[in-house]
Parts: structure tokens; C-alpha cells; sequence
């Protein structure tokens, strides 16, 4: 079922909000750009290998490629700094497993190259300058998809943590100390009121407005609103930035969805904290659709919030 049309704002828990003053979100966003396929730079398209089950073709290991030496930057340090999730959940507990049984996790190592640029490694510092990481993905030349608890931070239990985070860099394509996109340090970021005013796990997603288009260095993917059976019947792709693995490593996992609802999706693909924000998304015909924004562990699945009807509007929104 292709993706659907946004039909009218969204309402309810739903709701957009935003962390920006009412000045600033008064003023007039920059004009939105119809979703293009990433490049590798000479404006035509590179073809991508899959394999035929909807997994991208990763074997191991690959060498740094597309990026000249001259052109990566340094990545700050940021051992040390914790799971965004922790923020707003606390430590998980040891029967909260996200990797279940073997570890069939592959570290992606060409991340110059899309679709793994794509992908953004977060270094988030929350409203009482305490540091943590995440992942988001763009959908845009200036905006990335994020779980909304890497936005807002809901009932930590520490004084001043809480609400909005101060700021967050954003360092597309990581690679342990290499950025082969640089870094860009944002204070924009979008959630709506199930999320920030509730806390609901069922509404917890949002957006990171960037003050600059990189994405169209990097390029982007779709997401679509697809059928309980479409998504069952569907391989699930993740990859991001695990806190489990050494920092500002990207890891690629892929497995069939497990179960859906209609604000969830479940999955038995291997993740660890600091993944949060990570696009699910599956490949259809050689293009990649996010399906779900990767947010929870759990002992069985791991599971992401749905794109659904009203996730998909609010992102149409909220894409720059």
C-alpha cells in the first residue's frame, strides 16, 4: 500500500509542539522540497545492493569509501555519556534484553556511502547539561527523525532535567572519531502533546530542525503508512548508534516484523540503548521506506512507534 496523503492537521495527542519561542516559530519555515533519491554528489543515483528477503547486502566489515580523508572531521569525545532513554525511563532493567540470544549485529564501517549516512549519531545535552546519545535519520535537507524522548525528557526524577533538551549535535554518517559530514549543533526540535505532556510511549516520536541543509549532502529516505499485513509480511532494517559497542560506532541489524498495533511495531531485531531515534524501515523495489521510529527494548521484541496516519502527517509538517 503506497504511502498516504496528509489529510488535515493532526489533533489530540498528536498535536504538534515545538521548542522554539512563539517568535521564532512564527517565523516563516524555509520552503519545503519534494523528497528526492541521495546522490553521490554528481546527481545521479547509485544503485544500492539488497538482497532478495528486503535486507540490505552487508557481509561484515567494508573500508571507509566515498569521503576524501581531506573532507572527514573529528568527533568530540563523548565516552561516558549514556543512553538518551535513561533520561526519561532510567537504567533498564536486566530482563529489558535488546539483544536476544547471538548477537547478529554488523558494524557498518563505509558510512560515507547511503543509505548509512543517512543515519545520524546524536550527542544530546539535556536542560541540566547532562550529556547523552541517540540516533536520527533525515527525511529532508534540514530535518531528521528522532524519538521524542531524544527531544524532551519526561519524568526523569532529577531537578531541572526535564522538558526540552538545550541543544544536540547532530553528526550524520559517524564512524568512531571520523564525521564525514561534520557536525551541526541544533536547539529546533518538534514532539506533540502525547509525548510531552503525557509521557505516552504510544506518542513517542519527533523531529531535529537543522539550522543548515545538510541533507542534501547526505540525502534522505521516505516513510510510508502501510496494513497490518503489508508490515507482517515485511523484513525490518535498523541501524544506528548502540551504546553497547565502542562510541560513534554505527551497528546494522535486520530481521521479519513480529507483531504490529495500531500505534506500534514490534520486531526481534537486535539493538541496544543509544539506538533510540532509529529508523525501522524495509526496501521496496530498491527503495527504502521507514515503517516505525525505533524507541523500546523489550525481554521478546524490541519495538518502534508506527507511522501511522497522524505520525505521517505531523512528519509532511514538519519536513524542511
Amino acid at each position: 500500500m503506497p504511502a498516504k496523503k496528509p489529510a488535515t492537521k493532526s489533533t489530540g495527542p498528536h498535536t504538534p509542539v515545538t521548542s522554539l519561542s512563539p517568535e521564532a516559530a512564527a517565523t516563516p519555515p524555509v520552503k519545503k522540497t519534494e523528497s528526492r533519491p541521495p546522490s553521490d554528489g554528481s546527481g545521479t543515483e547509485k544503485p544500492q545492493p539488497i538482497t532478495d528477503d528486503g535486507r540490505e547486502a552487508v557481509k561484515g566489515y567494508k573500508p571507509m569509501e566515498a569521503v576524501p580523508l581531506e573532507e572527514r572531521y573529528e568527533a568530540p569525545d563523548a565516552d561516558g555519556q549514556r543512553d538518551i532513554g535513561e533520561a526519561s525511563f532510567g537504567a533498564p532493567p536486566p530482563t529489558a534484553e535488546t539483544v536476544h540470544g547471538a548477537d547478529d549485529r554488523i558494524r557498518i564501517t563505509n558510512t560515507g556511502a547511503f543509505p548509512w549516512r543517512i543515519h545520524a549519531s546524536l550527542s544530546i545535552t539535556a536542560a541540566d547539561g547532562s550529556g547523552w546519545i541517540g540516533t536520527g535519520w533525515f527525511i529532508g535537507p534540514r530535518t531528521l527523525v528522532t524519538a521524542g524522548h531524544c527531544v524532551f525528557i519526561k519524568n526523569s526524577g532529577v531537578p531541572g532535567r526535564d522538558g526540552w533538551v538545550r541543544r544536540m549535535a547532530v553528526m550524520p554518517g559517524r564512524n568512531g572519531n571520523t564525521l564525514p559530514y561534520g557536525s551541526v549543533t541544533t536547539t529546533s526540535f518538534r514532539s506533540v502533546t502525547g509525548w510531552t505532556n503525557n509521557g505516552d510511549q504510544n506518542f513517542d516520536y519527533g523531529v531535529i530542525i537543522l539550522p543548515t541543509p545538510l541533507g542534501n549532502q547526505t540525502g534522505w529516505i521516505g516513510y510510508g503508512v502501510y496494513s497490518d499485513a503489508d508490515l507482517k509480511a515485511s523484513t525490518g532494517n535498523i541501524t544506528g548508534y548502540p551504546g553497547d559497542k565502542p562510541s560513534g560506532q554505527q551497528w546494522y541489524a535486520s530481521r521479519r516484523i513480529a507483531d504490529v498495533n495500531a500505534r506500534k511495531v514490534y520486531y526481534d531485531i537486535d539493538t541496544a540503548g543509544g539506538q533510540s531515534g532509529a529508523a525501522v524501515y524495509r526496501i521496496i523495489n530498491g527503495a527504502r521506506q521507514a515503517i516505525a521510529i525505533h524507541a523500546y527494548g523489550g525481554a521478546v521484541n524490541n519495538s518502534g512507534t508506527r507511522i501511522n496516519t497522524e505520525v505521517y502527517n505531523n512528519l509532511n509538517g514538519w519536513r524542511v
